[in-house]
């Protein structure tokens, strides 16, 4: 039988001395928790063999492992990662890294109150929405506007407003699936309105909508394949088509673009996304999109369209539910006053643009300054190179194209253990992709102040895998 009768008790464990000294700031109730937490992971240690039931040792363990809980530098479980996988807008990192200007706008709204619904002309209620709304009608064309806390809560308040208990026609080719199982048919569903699909995965003609049109139909809904490209036998009717089709019978016709852009890509040598303005420009009374993907703002999801159905949208219940907090809407108003610049000045200024932007040859001088910042046992060891690599921008943003990037490559026997390791590293977490048995430190998305931070992690990580 084991014996756990060795085990401090928790009392026992908060009376040391070292315990002791840390208690001066922290609240006794949460302490104690702490206390628990060790005991009881000494508890299971025991049972497992893994530790030895010996009192001294017992005691001194566990109040050094309450003595780093209680003193630990970063308590906080979101905390800061350096990303070296090369995927731009990685959902799991958080996605758009927001520009200084966004920042300090944030800042300056979480340290202070704020005018978030005051009106401070005349002192009455204001509009949150207002912050944002002028901004984005120049940007976009529309009438009106709204922001709420993502892009599938736009697509929800969308359907909830316009179609409950009604019919919404969508191509078969367009019910996606996005990250997150983000399925279209559970968004329809759970907006209380009812899908009808029409046409083929491949190929869906004018003629399949015309002919699902009836009184029920309450939207024709056209979603943008952010993360895939059917290609072959295929085909889509055309925007502006379909838009007169639903105009005609009185339906109104929504583009879903998922990610969004108010700039067309091209003009930075990137292949055309579609452009919020060209869509509303097409004839589409409503266009949703996305604030933290290639627009490079806060996460938030944004309507733009007919000035009616926003309307109705901002007076529905559920807006309240979705909408955004003044640290979004600061972020998102000064990211959007970015786009006042010019092209040049604006690929500068946003963080996202200029990582897609960012040419091969810079890229490959921070790899190769990376690879001469890491000491010749750590070289050697892990036969550390250079190597060309392909980046991506992520989240269903150009999903066909590859972005010429460079990486610096690990080999060995323990990769999965060195990733593990820079993931878990107590100064700068680090996350790079394993490929081919290798681990790729990819620095397109990697700063040019993250080398060193970079370089020291893979020492600390190999130094610890090779004493495994």
């Amino acid at each position: 039988m084991t014996d756990l009768s060795q085990l401090p008790s928790v009392d026992q464990l908060l009376q040391q001395a070292a315990v002791v000294a840390c208690l001066e700031r922290m609240d006794p109730g949460h302490a104690t928790k702490l206390a628990r937490r060790v005991i009881d992971d000494l508890r299971q240690q025991i049972r497992d063999g893994r530790a030895e039931a010996e009192r001294d040792g017992l005691m001194a363990t566990a109040t050094q492992e309450l003595v780093d809980l209680m003193t630990a530098k970063d308590q906080h479980s979101l905390r800061r990662v350096i990303n070296a996988t090369g995927v731009i807008l990685h959902t799991g990192l958080g996605r758009a890294p927001l520009a200084p200007e966004a920042r300090q706008a944030l800042a300056e709204a979480a340290d202070h109150y704020c005018n978030l619904e005051l009106d401070l002309a005349t002192g009455g209620r204001g509009r949150r929405l207002d912050h944002v709304d002028q901004v984005l009608q120049q940007l976009t064309g529309a009438q009106a506007t709204a922001v709420v806390n993502n892009n599938a809560a736009a697509v929800l308040l969308l359907l909830h407003t316009l179609a409950a208990g009604r019919k919404v026609v969508i191509s078969r080719g367009q019910l996606v699936e996005i990250g997150g199982s983000f399925r279209m048919p559970d968004i329809i569903a759970a907006s209380g309105a009812r899908i009808q699909e029409v046409g083929t995965t491949n190929r869906t003609h004018l003629s399949d909508f015309e002919q699902a049109i009836d009184a029920d139909t309450a939207l024709l809904l056209v979603v943008h394949p952010s993360n895939y490209r059917v290609a072959g036998f295929t085909t889509e009717p055309e925007g502006q088509a379909l838009v007169e089709l639903g105009h005609r019978a009185g339906v109104p016709v929504a583009f879903d673009l998922g990610g969004g852009t108010l700039r067309d890509l091209d003009r930075w040598g990137l292949p055309h996304e579609p452009v919020v303005t060209e869509s509303l420009q097409a004839g589409y009374d409503i266009v949703t999109f996305s604030g933290d993907k290639i627009l490079g703002g806060p996460q938030c999801g944004i309507l733009a369209g007919r000035a009616e159905l926003i309307d109705r949208m901002t007076a529905s219940p559920m807006m309240r539910a979705l909408r955004c907090g003044k640290l979004t809407m600061a972020a998102l108003e000064a990211t959007l006053n970015l786009y006042h610049l010019d092209d040049d000045a604006l690929r500068e200024a946003l963080p996202t643009l200029r990582l897609m932007t960012e040419s091969a040859d810079r890229i490959h001088s921070r790899a190769t300054t990376l690879l001469q910042q890491l000491d010749e046992s750590t070289r050697l060891g892990l036969k550390a190179e250079v190597v060309s690599t392909k980046a991506q921008a992520g989240s269903g943003a150009l999903p066909v194209e590859e972005l010429d990037s460079y990486a610096v490559a690990c080999g060995g026997t323990m990769v999965e253990a060195l990733a593990h390791a820079m993931r878990q590293d107590g100064e700068h977490a680090v996350v790079g992709r394993i490929s081919q048995d290798r681990l790729l430190l990819d620095l397109r998305t990697v700063r040019d102040d993250e080398v060193a931070p970079v370089a020291a992690c893979l020492q600390r990580a190999y130094r610890s895998v090779e004493r495994l």
